[in-house]
């Protein structure tokens, strides 16, 4: 892209965390970032605060388990740039409660946020994301979708079983992303995107109580390097900031 035409970023669940640290940083790499947050006042003040820093930035509501609501997230891109360059789907949500205790209903919330909403706005962007020459897609994941961390005894990942639901979300996402790699591969008109998946490392969000070691600016690195990321780079893969991430 030209300074004319810059890359234009969608990021979800970015009004706080690392949501916001991603947006902050893609607008200071020149992008003009969609700032996607569920709460349009939160939203709103976050963008705000970025655009205040001299960075280029734009709100967007889009609740990610709403099928309206990503469709007309979708329109608004279209409308106003008739293109997407990049997504980063970001929102998520933790909901912790010991493993012996969770129900099939207690799967759902996680579940229609993390794995559903990650489809449905993957679904509705993509006729956006044919249209540019390098077109990105991100998907957020976690270390606690590994097995080899889950499998580590007397580890944090093997003892958190709290998060019984939110790592299945996200060994889901690993998933998707490498099924929606190969079918973008297969598809002439798709087979310019890549999509991978990141894990930002254990960074102190609300979702742990700001327990995490990393700083969101720390784990938004990963992201912004696959978003970016040049033709010659890798799809259908799961990378840290530092590179592949086993399973």
């Amino acid at each position: 892209m030209t300074p004319s035409t810059p890359i234009i970023a969608l990021v979800t669940g970015a009004n706080k965390g690392l949501g916001l640290a991603t947006a902050r940083q893609l607008a200071g790499r020149g992008c003009a970032v969609l700032l996607g947050s569920r709460d349009e006042e939160r939203g709103a003040e976050a963008a705000r605060e970025l655009a205040g820093a001299g960075l280029g930035v734009r709100p967007l509501r889009i609740d990610v388990t709403d099928d309206d609501s990503v469709a007309e997230a979708a329109a608004f891109v279209e409308r106003e740039y008739g293109r997407l360059d990049v997504l980063v789907n970001n929102a998520g949500v933790l909901v912790r409660k010991p493993g012996t205790e969770v129900s099939a209903a207690d799967l759902r919330p996680e579940f229609e946020t993390n794995v559903f909403g990650l489809v449905r706005v993957v679904h509705a962007m993509l006729p956006l994301l044919r249209r540019p020459r390098s077109p990105r897609v991100v998907n957020v994941s976690s270390d606690s979708a590994t097995f080899a961390n889950a499998t580590s005894q007397g580890s944090m990942f093997a003892r958190s079983h709290e998060s019984f639901a939110y790592s299945a979300t996200k060994a889901a996402v690993n998933m998707l992303t490498v099924k929606y790699a190969n079918a973008f591969l297969d598809d002439p008109e798709l087979s310019h995107v890549k999509i991978n998946a990141v894990t930002p490392g254990y960074v102190a969000t609300d979702l742990n109580g700001f327990k995490g070691v990393r700083t969101t600016e720390e784990g938004a690195r990963a992201a912004v390097h696959w978003a970016l990321v040049g033709d010659d780079g890798e799809t259908g893969g799961f990378f840290d900031e530092n590179g592949r991430v086993a399973w």
